[in-house]
């Protein structure tokens, strides 16, 4: 799970980058970014890694799954190192080794345990949250640079975490029939159908580390407490502060990514371009010989 959600990170990353801009909460932008390969196989990746972390939601507690995804992240960040040439500064790797501290804290003591039913509140909280996070989305679509990304990474978090709530009950499933007549399973398809939209729009914004860490961590905190506390997860006994302490690293290693991480993509202006855009003029620039330059939409009038 955690290899398949680091290679997707990548892989839609970069389909993101290569994507026009999109300026708003529209579904339009799956649309345009399914055109290109990568971000196809970055999705495949992605839902090879939710089936395996669906199955494992089945006897391990949310915090120690969700925990375990943000782990992706070291994997993606790795991956662009060797592939596309990405350069970490020391500060992002130090954060990584603690965040994959903290993921063996929580490993060593969570215990195992079926998921308790959510209920008629539950399912009514679920369908709530899904109406909040589309109308926050729709304004915060309109963010840029790194707030763009660590906004609309954080809102996809809250998104996929309701996603993982959903989905713990739905694992413990006797039979396909049960599956698909629970609304559980749809309340879980339209979560993870916003949270990837919303995670696109972030990836759009700047730093790829910077939208996935708020991701995980916006993702982590609510799905673990309504685990802990409505879902029957455990912790084995005496083992309390190890909870904590791998909480606290994990969750503190992601935020901390948010903050530190350099963008490793953008979408280019060139100078030509900027000049326009800065002069208010609607005249062409010249063409330097050797170099192309990025189309432009003309900038609005003032």
């Amino acid at each position: 799970m955690i290899a398949a959600y680091g290679v997707a990170n990548l892989l839609q990353s970069v389909a993101a980058a290569r994507t026009d801009l999109h300026h708003g909460f529209h579904p339009m932008l799956l649309l345009r970014l399914g055109r290109h390969k990568s971000y196809l196989v970055g999705v495949a990746c992605q839902f090879g890694g939710f089936a395996l972390a669906f199955f494992a939601r089945r006897d391990l507690p949310l915090f120690l799954v969700q925990s375990a995804m943000a782990a992706g992240l070291g994997v993606t960040a790795l991956l662009g190192v060797l592939i596309l040439k990405w350069r970490l500064p020391r500060t992002e790797l130090a954060l990584l080794v603690l965040l994959a501290f903290g993921l063996a804290a929580l490993v060593l003591a969570a215990k195992p345990a079926p998921s308790r039913q959510l209920g008629t509140a539950g399912v009514a909280g679920l369908v709530a949250a899904l109406g909040v996070i589309a109308v926050i989305g729709f304004f915060a679509g309109r963010l840029h640079g790194a707030p763009g990304s660590v906004a609309l990474g954080a809102l996809s978090g809250v998104a996929f975490g309701a996603a993982a709530v959903a989905s713990r009950p739905l694992a413990s499933a006797d039979n396909l029939g049960q599956f698909f007549t629970d609304p559980l399973s749809y309340l879980l398809i339209a979560h993870s159908l916003v949270g990837q939209l919303l995670l696109g729009l972030a990836m759009q914004r700047g730093s790829t580390t910077a939208a996935v860490a708020a991701m995980d961590a916006a993702g982590a905190v609510p799905a673990a407490l309504v685990g802990l506390f409505f879902l029957g997860d455990g912790v084995w006994p005496g083992k309390e502060w190890l909870v904590a302490a791998g909480f606290v690293l994990t969750l503190g290693s992601v935020i901390g990514l948010s903050f530190y991480a350099e963008p490793q993509h953008h979408h280019p202006i060139t100078r030509e371009a900027k000049t326009l855009v800065l002069s208010g003029s609607r005249e062409p620039a010249r063409r330097p010989a050797g170099r192309s330059v990025v189309p432009q939409t003309p900038p609005a009038r003032r």
